[in-house]
């Protein structure tokens, strides 16, 4: 009920703060409406004076139109045209208005011009003009009177801050109330928000990533492609400079040789008389030395002849000075004579390609004759502008170099040297023939074209050499130097075909690009998937949360459950105690044993499912104390031994001389493990049989052919078929449940690893059962529940508890043969001191039957080395085996001297072998005590055994060191004595006689059982049944020694009763300090959580004591307090 109001208030508070929050946010919609009402009235208010203003302006326009201007268009008038229109029209302050309309004929455009009108009405004309502005023109008129009204609004700002006053404060407080609905939200969605943030920083971040990748692989392209294309035009640089360089070396090689000719002539001409040259001479020289000239299509030289020598000149050569025609340049006989001038320049030597020119008047041409006075003032070569030559048609140049008579002194002036002129020496060059060769003689012609051109006038260009082929967006210009400083010449070169592909700067920046968004869809995917994984972590704390929640319930339910359960049973088991210690007659005292047993089952039930329950939740922890291995172990075989002897089983237990005497773990759980294990052999075990307890180090397991363990030898050597067992039955060989055992391995000097085996000769386990054997709950069938009984949860709870001792368990089972479980355990190691007291009470005994001899008569060989490993463990360290007395009187006949004891098991005795024995020893040596070893015997053959008087002792198994130090004593002359080791120094009617104990416990039937055990004890009790009542009797001061106090009661529990009571006390102590008041308060409860017996402990609690009341368990929890 609780429960569910808790969980309804919230509901009912939020369905409030909804309905609250529901009417501001309709009352504010309201507000809203009326501002929207409110508008729409003022609208159509508005709409109705603009009509009337229209209907007003309309007469107006009518009168105004004359002043204006009319434009008339068809109904394809664009806006733009208009918007173009009006923008320059308004731009001028004498424009008032501006109006379209449509009419039946088309759309009528009215201007109007400023007239003397009021600034109102100007500021209207204005809106009145850009409302018809918007209006489209096909548009009906009340289209354009609504956008009018629109606009009219629009510009009337007042309208909208009203409206913007009315949003903001209703928006204002609709988000107010919004956040008084969310601010819950946002407190559950804040880590989930962070966890979005996060996400979508990453995705920022990766998108910035993915961005820089790209710049970076665009930018590296760029730089590839750019890298390349600085190559191509290196490229293109280096092979047109070097056409250029060759061209113009071989220009000025051929150059040279035309000076040195023009030197060879005026020496051998001019400087000889009669001359040393004529044409034919002349014609044979230069065809011989043409290859000095590669380059010159022809060379010729023409002589100085004055206006006056003129007439003379013809008359010794024999022709008449021809003017140079362009027109028919096919034979000279076609030229005209040279008109009449100053000065001529007749060709007189020439080259045979150009013999056609002999005669020619080189000043009769314009370009000739300026390139012939340059070349006589300067002394130098010259060159002439491109020209076509005579009969090849080509583009080409001359070269003219001046001669002059010997006489001139190098430091000539200008006048000198015109004055010392006497001919004129010319070379022609053939451009497109010269370039071709040079492109010839180089390798990768065909890469590039090259176009020669002559830039001496930059306004008109002249196309020396080439053709407009080629890459035109990639070109390079090198300069020529011909040698003339007044000529300027460029070679243009560019490739001939476009660059290819640059997949050189495209494939490893795409392949960086690829790369890139890649990378950028595993990391989104990663991404994603992280924040899946987050969300998904979310979820999984959640539901962590509430499996916790739900774990701390089921904790607590089971508690309950357990209290509420154990609590009537503390009151039906105390009450069967108290009837059992009451005169019943056998038949009675048979029916309440039967009854307080199977109330003990019944709590053990429990005990195993809050077990289970505590293993489940994790809440289980291990003790860490110094316990005695052998001890417990007897204690173990002790406690089972009735059951085992009521079926006739040989229940046996061996401890390796390896293992060390203390060991540090938690033996109450190691306890649980083996009787978990050693109940279920005896339940699935027939009539006879054997139960066989062996532990051993693993390092023995490990190395078996190294042992020294005559036990662990057999065992391991034997096989189903064998008999050598400690029954004689077969059983199932050992190593098989251990053989899968991962855990085999070396441990620190201060960790020792057990193996714990225990065999039996049962039923064993079917084959399709054995795979759920440790499943909680869950046994072999459902007929060995109904047969054998149990809940199938023992097993479970054991493997869990070896798994927290870092162990293993593991089976080998054979139907028809036996099963037989191992488990390993780490144990710390510690040397036995005063902390583990259980053997100090058997010293003293022990060092009796030091230097004692015995001899062990059994059949089967482990179970003799099990007798010996007992006697070897109360002193006897010299033990000899035999398999008969008849064995041992031949092959051991030197044994039996000094003999003090001879064990014989009762399935190797024999009456006729005994007396032969007994008449063979020599009566003046003490004959040895004879001890019968039995697993079972019937009260008769018990009484028949000890009247014959042939034994001395008969013990019944499980051997164990008490049972054994008992008999010893008794058998060896020391009987008399009180045994000690089976008393306590003091007992519960010694502790607890005449001390006032305080009981607090709610329920009448608990109070009364627990009044009557502890007054049984000598106690004086006192009972009170709430909290309340407790703090009031133990207020300081008072009489009473102890309090058991109950947990779990109305009103006031008891850790609430138990602060209290501890701050009384402590106040108490403040006051008098001649005496420090504490009570020890011992929890009573049937809850037995561990986190029940912290949080006693935390509250100011002494112990912890469970109910129903065991008198060890109540001896052990007050013998602290009063043991005094």
């Amino acid at each position: 009920m609780s429960i569910a109001c808790e969980l309804s208030n919230p509901n009912s508070k939020k369905t409030k703060a909804e309905k609250r929050i529901t009417t501001k946010i309709l009352l504010i919609r309201v507000l809203c409406g009326l501002v929207v009402l409110w508008l729409c009235l003022s609208l159509s208010l508005g709409f109705l004076c603009i009509c009337k203003k229209k209907e007003a302006a309309s007469d107006d326009e009518s009168s105004s139109s004359a002043k204006g201007m009319l434009f008339r268009n068809q109904k394809n008038v664009s806006r733009s045209e208009i918007d173009a229109m009006l923008s320059l029209f308004f731009d001028s302050n004498q424009v008032t208005s501006f109006e379209c309309r449509k009419e039946s004929d088309g759309i009528t455009c009215s201007l109007s011009t400023r007239s003397e009108k009021e600034e109102d009405e100007e500021e209207e004309a204005k809106r009145h003009f850009v409302a018809e502005l918007m209006s489209s023109s096909d548009n009906e008129e009340e289209g354009g009177v609504l956008r009018e009204v629109v606009l009219f609004y629009v510009m009337n700002k007042w309208h909208w801050w009203l409206v913007l006053c009315v949003l903001l404060v209703g928006g204002g407080r609709m988000i107010f109330a919004r956040k008084e609905v969310s601010s819950f939200v946002q407190d559950k969605q804040q880590q989930q928000q962070q966890c979005k943030r996060a996400g979508k920083w990453s995705k920022n971040m990766l998108l910035l990533c993915i961005i820089a990748g790209v710049s970076l692989s665009v930018l590296w392209f760029w730089d590839t492609n750019e890298e390349i294309l600085f190559q191509r035009k290196e490229t293109l640089t280096n092979m047109c400079e070097e056409r250029a360089r060759v061209l113009q070396d071989q220009f000025n090689v051929s150059m040279n040789h035309v000076h040195a000719l023009s030197i060879l002539v005026s020496t051998f001409h001019h400087g000889k008389t009669p001359s040393a040259i004529d044409q034919k001479t002349f014609g044979e020289y230069t065809e011989r030395t043409n290859f000095e000239r590669p380059l010159t299509s022809g060379v010729a030289y023409a002589l100085k002849v004055t206006h006056s020598e003129r007439e003379k000149f013809e008359k010794e050569h024999g022709w008449s000075i021809k003017k140079m025609d362009f027109e028919d340049q096919t034979l000279v006989q076609g030229f005209d004579p040279a008109p009449v001038q100053d000065e001529y320049a007749p060709v007189i030597f020439a080259q045979e390609t150009v013999s056609h020119i002999v005669s020619v008047d080189m000043m009769s041409g314009k370009e000739d004759r300026e390139n012939i006075l340059r070349a006589r003032a300067l002394g130098k070569g010259v060159l002439t502008s491109p020209f076509q030559l005579l009969k090849s048609n080509h583009l080409g140049v001359i070269l003219t170099f001046a001669v002059y008579n010997t006489n001139l002194p190098h430091d000539a002036t200008e006048e000198e040297r015109i004055q010392a002129t006497i001919g004129y020496l010319g070379a022609s060059y053939d451009m497109p023939s010269l370039v071709e060769k040079l492109l010839q003689q180089l390798a990768s012609k065909q890469t590039i074209s090259v176009n020669v051109y002559d830039t001496t006038n930059a306004s008109s260009v002249i196309k020396m050499y080439g053709s407009e082929v080629g890459d035109m967006s990639e070109e390079h210009i090198s300069s020529l130097d011909f040698g003339d400083p007044f000529r300027k010449h460029e070679m243009h070169c560019r490739f001939t075909q476009k660059p290819p592909i640059p997949w050189l700067a495209i494939l490893p920046p795409g392949f960086a690009l690829v790369i890139t968004f890649l990378l950028g869809h595993i990391f989104n995917g990663a991404i994603n998937r992280i924040a899946t994984v987050e969300e998904d972590y979310q979820k999984m704390m959640e539901l962590k949360a509430r499996a916790e929640a739900a774990d701390v319930a089921k904790s607590q339910f089971l508690a309950t459950v357990s209290h509420e359960i154990r609590t009537p049973m503390v009151g039906v088991l105390g009450m069967l105690k108290l009837l059992m210690d009451t005169d019943l007659d056998a038949k009675q005292l048979d029916f309440a044993e039967t009854a307080h047993g199977s109330g003990k089952d019944l709590i053990s039930l429990i005990n195993e499912v809050l077990d289970q329950a505590k293993i489940e939740s994790g809440r289980l922890e291990l003790e860490n104390v110094p316990f005695d291995l052998r001890f417990l172990l007897d204690n173990v075989s002790s406690l089972l031994s009735g059951k085992a002897a009521e079926k006739g089983i040989e229940l046996a237990v061996y401890v390796s001389s390896n293992v060390p005497a203390v060991i540090v773990g938690d033996p109450g759980r190691f306890r649980q493990i083996i009787t978990n294990l050693v109940g279920n052999s005896i339940k699935f075990t027939q009539e006879k049989g054997h139960i066989f307890i062996s532990v051993h180090l693993t390092n023995e397991v490990r190395e078996p052919f190294e042992t020294e363990d005559e036990i662990l030898k057999q065992r391991l050597g034997s096989d189903e078929t064998s008999c050598n067992t400690l029954s004689g039955y077969p059983a199932v060989n050992a190593s098989g449940s251990w053989r899968n055992f991962k855990t085999f391995q070396d441990h620190s000097c201060d960790k020792t690893e057990l193996l714990v085996t225990v065999e039996d000769t049962g039923v064993g386990i079917p084959v399709d059962a054995q795979s759920r054997i440790f499943t909680p709950f869950m046994q072999a069938d459902s007929s060995t529940s109904r047969t054998y009984g149990g809940t199938g949860i023992g097993l479970s709870i054991s493997k869990r508890l070896v798994e927290l001792m870092q162990g293993e368990i593991g089976f080998v089972s054979k139907p028809g043969v036996g099963t037989t479980f191992s488990f390993t355990g780490v144990f710390g190691e510690r040397e036995r001191d005063s902390s583990v007291a259980a053997l100090e009470l058997f010293d003293q005994s022990i060092q009796e039957f030091q230097g004692l001899k015995a001899l062990v008569i059994d059949s089967r060989n482990i179970r003799a080395e099990v007798t010996r490993y007992h006697l070897q463990r109360v002193g006897v360290s010299s033990v000899d085996i035999a398999s008969s007395l008849a064995t041992a009187s031949t092959s051991c006949a030197s044994k039996l001297v000094n003999l003090d004891l001879i064990l014989i098991d009762k399935d190797a005795w024999n009456k006729e072998e005994y007396v032969a024995f007994n008449s063979g020893q020599e009566t003046s040596t003490r004959p040895p005590k004879i001890v019968l070893l039995a697993t079972f015997t019937t009260p008769a053959e018990l009484s028949e055994i000890k009247s014959s008087g042939l034994v001395d002792e008969v013990v019944m198994k499980p051997l164990r060191m008490s049972v054994l130090i008992c008999c010893l004593q008794e058998t060896m002359g020391s009987g008399g004595k009180k045994r000690q080791t089976n008393r306590k120094p003091k007992n519960l009617g010694n502790l607890l006689r005449g001390k006032q104990i305080l009981v607090v416990d709610d329920t009448m039937v608990n109070r009364r059982v627990a009044d009557a055990v502890l007054r049984k004890y000598g106690a004086l009790v006192t009972c009170v049944d709430s909290g309340k009542a407790a703090v009031a009797m133990l207020k300081p001061p008072h009489d009473f020694h102890a309090c058991f106090m109950d947990l779990q009661m109305p009103e006031m529990d008891g850790f609430e009763a138990t602060r209290r009571v501890r701050d009384l006390e402590e106040e108490m102590n403040k006051k008098e300090e001649s005496r420090k008041w504490h009570t020890p308060i011992l929890a009573m409860t049937a809850d037995v959580i561990q986190a029940t017996n912290e949080k006693c402990i935390k509250c100011g609690m002494d112990g912890f004591v469970s109910k129903p009341f065991e008198e060890e368990e109540l001896y052990s929890s007050v013998a602290r307090f009063f043991d005094k």
